[in-house]
């Protein structure tokens, strides 16, 4: 393990990945069906994949990549996609249907209600999932129950209501507040709709996953549309690691001749991911505590077993660092350089960018760059997960520098 004694601490861990047989479950085939499943919804458009050449060249690389889920489905995330293929799966699978062969107007008419009734279905969310499932849930004329840890913004708590969702704020950490949610749902006979693999209950969270893969298989054809090589590099956040371990199933069998370097980034007191690969004996290992960071949609302290699986297996580096370097990646991606497009970034969106500008200036940090190549013909790709889904932190660093990094600092946080 290394360690950064910075303003911002930068801990990361390198490994060679043993390079396992691609995921069948993350085919290229199978991307083809979830997205032509999304392209079915009313509002699908693709995201943009924004080119930042400017930034790339005061940096020193080839590329900066930047798929700008912001826009999603006018939702301000990505997690719409995992959370709507995976309710449209549970009804047809309960009706018997095949998902590839039906009209979006199957799942929303009145004789799919007439058949099984209103259903609910709950999760746990520090606010974008859930979002997203009670946006499906209304689109679909079913209901939803969403439980979120404490500390959730009132923002996200109300734009989960705008979709006629109940919301109910814990006392509880994100981990415990999942605990909660499937208790009671198993009480009243609720339908989970979780991320998270335990046992008994995998799958779901794969439905959840592969549904993540729209944006990636859009991510691909745009880059070729681009006449761009395929990325050298892919920065990921992780949570509990699904989206993470999506994207990188989507990419290795897509470019399977050349993979590249995936680079996993976590919170500093939500790294479950960077801790099951300190534990070395490649079993997935979970943190405890508030797990408190800006990164909410990262405060996770449990990983999926099945996605640490997919990260383990193919990912050479893991970081976790402290929040001033999601809050520099808000700031730098919304104040670009002239003639490069300014990019909303949330606070878990923004740390691939906020972590790079650190990787290629900061003196005790080169070692890491060197370690992982990056250089001049390097081609890095970003997921900005999310837009200012809490507008007012997001204010608060954009305006007033919360968060601040210092890379001129020798001072321990």
């Amino acid at each position: 393990m290394q360690k950064t004694k910075t303003a911002c601490r930068v801990d990361y861990l390198l490994r060679e990945p043993p390079g396992q047989p691609v995921p069948a479950e993350f085919s290229e085939q199978t991307a083809l069906k979830i997205r032509r499943f999304h392209t079915r919804l009313p509002g699908y458009q693709p995201t943009a994949l924004v080119r930042l050449q400017q930034l790339a060249r005061w940096w020193g690389v080839a590329e900066i990549l930047v798929k700008d889920e912001s826009t999603r489905f006018g939702l301000s995330a990505f997690k719409v996609l995992g959370g709507s293929y995976a309710i449209a799966r549970w009804l047809c699978r309960k009706l018997g249907w095949d998902i590839d062969a039906i009209a979006y107007e199957d799942l929303t008419g009145g004789g799919l209600r007439e058949r099984l009734g209103r259903i609910t279905f709950a999760t746990a969310t520090d606010g974008n999932h859930g979002r997203g499932v009670a946006w499906a849930a209304q689109q679909l004329g079913q209901d939803a129950m969403v439980y979120m840890p404490k500390g959730s913004a009132r923002s996200r708590v109300e734009n989960i209501r705008s979709h006629g969702a109940r919301v109910e704020v814990t006392d509880l950490n994100y981990d415990d507040t999942v605990r909660l949610c499937c208790q009671t749902a198993s009480e009243r006979g609720w339908v989970v709709v979780q991320d998270t693999v335990w046992e008994g209950y995998t799958e779901m969270p794969q439905w959840i996953m592969q549904g993540y893969m729209t944006l990636c298989a859009e991510s691909i054809d745009q880059v070729a549309s681009m006449k761009i090589h395929p990325p050298t590099h892919v920065f990921l956040q992780a949570g509990v690691g699904a989206f993470a371990a999506a994207m990188v199933g989507c990419l290795v069998n897509q470019y399977r001749q050349s993979r590249p370097r995936f680079v996993i980034m976590e919170p500093s007191n939500a790294a479950c991911m960077f801790t099951s690969a300190a534990a070395g004996n490649h079993q997935p290992h979970s943190v405890s505590g508030d797990l408190k960071t800006i990164m909410a949609g990262l405060a996770c302290g449990e990983p999926n077993p099945v996605a640490w699986n997919i990260l383990r297996d193919f990912s050479c580096c893991y970081i976790r660092c402290d929040d001033a370097a999601a809050a520099n990646g808000i700031r730098i991606l919304a104040n670009p350089l002239k003639g490069d497009e300014a990019i909303e970034a949330g606070e878990s969106g923004s740390v691939g960018i906020g972590l790079l500008e650190m990787i290629c200036h900061h003196p005790k940090l080169q070692s890491l760059k060197h370690s992982l190549a990056i250089g001049p013909d390097s081609r890095l790709l970003f997921f900005n997960t999310e837009g200012a889904t809490d507008p007012d932190n997001w204010r608060d660093i954009l305006w007033h520098g919360k968060y601040p990094y210092d890379p001129d600092s020798d001072a321990t946080p």
